[in-house]
Formats: C-alpha cells, structure tokens, sequence
C-alpha cells in the first residue's frame, strides 16, 4: 500500500495514446482528401502509391494500439520513432501530391510542434533536422500536380483556358491552405495541449514526491531522537519505579491509604512508558513497530476505542458505527494504531467530549472525530502534516505530523477542518484489503 514512484514512462504511454488517436485523424483525413481530389475533382493523382502509404499508416497504429496494450514501459526514444515515422510518412504522401506545392505541406511541423511539447530537447532539434530536410527535399523532387480538369467550364466561360485554369489553381491552392490551417490549428489546440497537460500532472507528482521525500526525512530524523530518547529515558525510569516500589512497602498500612492509590497511578504510568520505549528500542530480530497483519474493521476499531479509553478514563467518547461491510479488512498496524489514538487525544485534550464515526465498504474505511474545543486556526490547517506544529493551546505537533505520515503512507489521507459551531472535525480515510489479499 505504499506510494508508486512516479516513473517517467507513465507520461510516455499517455502520450503514445494521444499520438496514436492524432495519427488516425490524419489517416482519416489523407483519405478523404485523396477520395475527394481523384474521384469528385477528377485530379489525376498517383493512387496507387498514396493508398500505399496510407496503409503503412494504418498498420503502424495496429501496431501502435498492440503496443499500447504491453505493460513494458514506454521509453522517449520510442515515442521519437513513432513521430519520426509520422514525418516520413507526411513527406511520402506530399512527394507524390506537389511537394512544397500542396497547400498541405506545413503538416510537417505537426510532429516537430509535437516533439518540442513533450520530450527532451535534444529530440526537438533531430526532428527539426527531418523536418527541414523533408521540405526542402520537396521543393525540388516531387510529382508535380496534374492540371485541373476545366473542359466543362470552359464552354460556359470566355475566359482563355489557361488563365481559367490558373484562377481555378490559386483558388483550389487557397481552399487548400485554410483547410490544412483550420485543421493543423484544431489539433495544435486539442492534442498538443493534452500532452502538456500530461507533462503538468507529471510535474505535478513529482513535486508531491519530493515534498514526501522532504516529509520521510523529518520522520526518519525524529525516528532517531525517539530511539536516543529512549536508551536515555530508560535509566530514569526504572530509578522511578524502584522508588515507587518502596513507598508502596514502606506506606503499606490503611492510614495511608489515599497516598498508595496516587503512587500506583504513577507505578501505572511509569510501567505504561515503559512499555512505550520497550516498543521503540524494539530489535531488529523481532516484530517491527510498523508490521501488521489483516484484521476485520469492526474488531479492530472496538480493540483501538477500548485502548484508548483505558488511557483517557476522564473524557466520554461517543462511537458510532454507520454503513459497514462486515467481511472488510485492514491491515492492523502498531503505527496505524498510535496514530489514531494521538489524533483522538489531540480532540480529548480541548474537549471534554468526543465523538467518533465509523463506516466502511469493502475498499475503504472512513473515520470522522468530532470535537468540543476552540476549533482549528486557518493557519495550521496549512501546514497540518507538512511539518512539525507547536501549539499548546489546541494540543497539535509531532505526533499529529507523524499521524500523517503514517496515514499517507499506507495510502489514506487526513483532513481537519473548524466547525461554524466551535470544535474540529477530523475527517480519515484509509483503504482496505482486497478480499484475495487474505483468501
């Protein structure tokens, strides 16, 4: 249940299928224009080799559709090959309809636009280097466009043939050139903007990941003052309870009664922190603090509201049980655990009453604590799990940032908002095991 590294590859794949949805439209597109100029204009074109390269087309997105479906990673110089070949295939079919004569020959900047979107530099300035070639190939070698068929014209218009057929030309040239801008503009527009939404929402993830990355570092460098707090810690204690021990033998009669009760309250507490640093300075041969084992929600939610109420006896905690599936799991972990009973003694130090609310489904499980207090200022709600927060008054620090750690480690998250009416609402969610994790 732990956080995927965000790896590159898933902004490639999401850019391949863009490529691939763009490339159909252009296929579309080339037949159209094909099936339009040869069989409704009469413009005598070479057929034979332009359906060829249509057909190339169409098999390299079959190919590019199977590709799709392979988990393998998708790497940039893959995604390259793919516009490059988009290149050469624009080249193919403007060499045999005019060359830089077709009003359809600033297409070759389609996979350069593409390239200089989403990948590295260096990629930009290789399809550049094709692109360029391929036009200025272009200018020079190519099958000239057929004349335009105008006999019909011709007979109902005085106008000589050959400027006829000019202004019939310029016409067809200009059409030409505003359909492939209109065209050329919609996919600039659409697609190359969803690509760089892609490359925003990678950017975006990693940033969440340094920010986590930054988040475990303070968590590990707290992790180590506990363990020196606890080989520190230890010594004083057991002095403590030795002490205790013998004010206990030394005021054993009934006169002194009310003084044994206070001293067992303090041998109760001493034993409690001990256990505590027991747990912490546990060795690497035993059972880690953070390992966990599947257990049914409900059980595990009871066993945490007893836990905590033999600690906090002083404050009424009203839990409540809403929407359940019975057969769900979670994984009960000892962290999972201190967390939530630190979150609900942050509520118990400002409220004298607490309120909990359970429910679940078999995916997730969500916990709202409600609190009495003062309420949560705007100003830490920010900075709520983004580090450390010193405030007395409302019972928040390194326990709540550790809270949160723990929670977004195993995937949940936690949200504190104040209430209109005074106090805090506490809202937890955490994902369950799927039922063939434990079957």
């Amino acid at each position: 249940m732990l956080r995927a590294p965000v790896d590159s590859a898933d902004a490639a794949r999401a850019n391949l299928h863009w490529l691939f949805v763009l490339r159909n439209l252009l296929i579309t597109a080339a037949a159209v224009i094909v099936v339009i100029a040869v069989y409704d204009l009469g413009v005598a074109l070479p057929t034979g080799p332009l359906w060829g390269i249509i057909a190339t087309m169409l098999a390299v997105n079959c190919l590019t559709w199977l590709r799709l479906q392979d988990l393998r990673p998708v790497t940039e110089l893959e995604l390259f090959l793919h516009l490059g070949l988009d290149a050469l295939s624009i080249t193919g079919l403007l060499y045999f309809a005019g060359g830089a004569t077709n009003p359809m020959a600033w297409f070759l900047l389609l996979p350069l636009i593409i390239t200089a979107t989403v990948l590295p530099q260096r990629y930009t300035w290789y399809m550049m280097l094709l692109a360029c070639g391929g036009y200025t190939l272009l200018i020079f070698y190519y099958h000239p466009l057929p004349p335009l068929p105008v006999a019909q014209v011709i007979q109902t218009n005085r106008l000589p043939a050959e400027m006829l057929e000019q202004r019939h030309r310029f016409e067809l040239h200009a059409f030409g050139t505003w359909a492939g801008f209109v065209f050329s503009a919609g996919l600039v527009a659409y697609f190359v903007v969803e690509m760089a939404n892609t490359l925003r929402e990678r950017e975006r993830k990693l940033a969440e990941v340094r920010e986590q990355a930054l988040r475990d570092e303070r968590v590990v460098a707290l992790g180590t003052l506990a363990a020196g707090a606890a080989h520190e810690m230890g010594t004083p204690l057991g002095t403590m309870a030795i002490l205790v021990q013998e004010l206990l033998e030394d005021y054993s009669d009934r006169e002194h009664e009310e003084l044994r009760q206070r001293l067992l309250i303090c041998k109760d507490q001493i034993e409690r922190c001990k256990n505590a640093l027991a747990v912490m300075s546990a060795s690497a041969g035993q059972v880690r603090a953070e390992s966990g084992h599947p257990e049914e929600v409900r059980r595990y939610l009871e066993k945490l509201v007893q836990q905590w109420r033999q600690q906090r006896p002083g404050t009424r905690l009203k839990f409540q049980v809403g929407e359940a599936d019975e057969g769900a799991k979670i994984v009960a972990e000892r962290t999972l655990s201190h967390a939530l009973i630190n979150i609900l003694n942050n509520a118990a130090d400002v409220s004298p009453e607490v309120e909990l609310h359970a429910r679940w489904n078999s995916f997730r499980l969500e916990l709202v604590i409600v609190d009495r207090g003062p309420g949560i200022s705007p100003a830490l709600t920010d900075a709520l799990g983004k580090r450390p927060v010193v405030s007395s008054k409302q019972g928040l620090g390194v326990g709540l940032f550790l809270a949160y750690a723990t929670v977004e480690r195993m995937g949940g998250a936690i949200a504190m908002e104040a209430l209109p009416e005074g106090g805090t609402r506490t809202q937890i969610t955490l994902p369950l095991l799927a039922q063939s994790a434990y079957e």
